[in-house]
């Protein structure tokens, strides 16, 4: 009789409902974060929010500068090129705790569908053209699916200047 009037009340508590909100990580994110970092912003508005840069490189009057944009308890890469003063593409390391599904469906709701999609293997990459600008999101799935990167940069080509995933590229395939 003891054990029993032990274990009722436990086993009473262990099936009352639960009322915990269970959210993913990246519901309070905004793309607004981001837009700081976009072609034309001015690197001094940058540099009040998120403090001054690590410089990784200076060539022919572009700077690329590494910031850090903090998100809950992490803080994720956001490279930025920058030219006299202002910023000429954005390179955005994403967390993988962001959940694809979330990040993918703010950018389909702020931009439209995408103007291309190419999916190799387990990897996909978006690329909306909008404002004169070229926005390229690539996300991957093993278990979930989580996104790799973001970067942003203007369509039209400008003289001496290579979009940071362009550099990336060509640098990955040297090697």
């Amino acid at each position: 009789m003891f054990k029993l009037l032990t274990i009722l009340p436990c086993l009473m508590m262990m099936f009352q409902p639960l009322n915990a909100k269970v959210e993913a990580p990246n519901y309070n994110f905004s793309l607004d974060t981001l837009a700081d970092f976009f072609p034309e912003k001015k690197i001094d508005e940058i540099v009040k929010k998120y403090g001054k840069a690590e410089v990784m490189s200076t060539k022919n009057g572009t700077e690329t500068q590494k910031y850090y944009v903090a998100h809950i308890r992490y803080k994720f890469p956001v490279i930025v090129q920058a030219k006299e003063g202002k910023v000429l593409d954005f390179f955005a390391k994403l967390p993988s705790y962001f959940l694809h599904d979330i990040f993918f469906q703010s950018l389909v709701n702020r931009m439209g569908k995408q103007n291309s999609y190419k999916k190799v293997g387990e990897e996909a990459v978006y690329q909306w053209e909008k404002n004169n600008l070229k926005h390229v999101y690539s996300a991957a799935c093993t278990i979930t699916c989580f996104p790799i990167f973001y970067t942003v940069f203007p369509t039209q080509k400008q003289s001496g200047f290579k979009p940071l995933i362009e550099a990336m590229k060509e640098s990955v395939q040297k090697n």
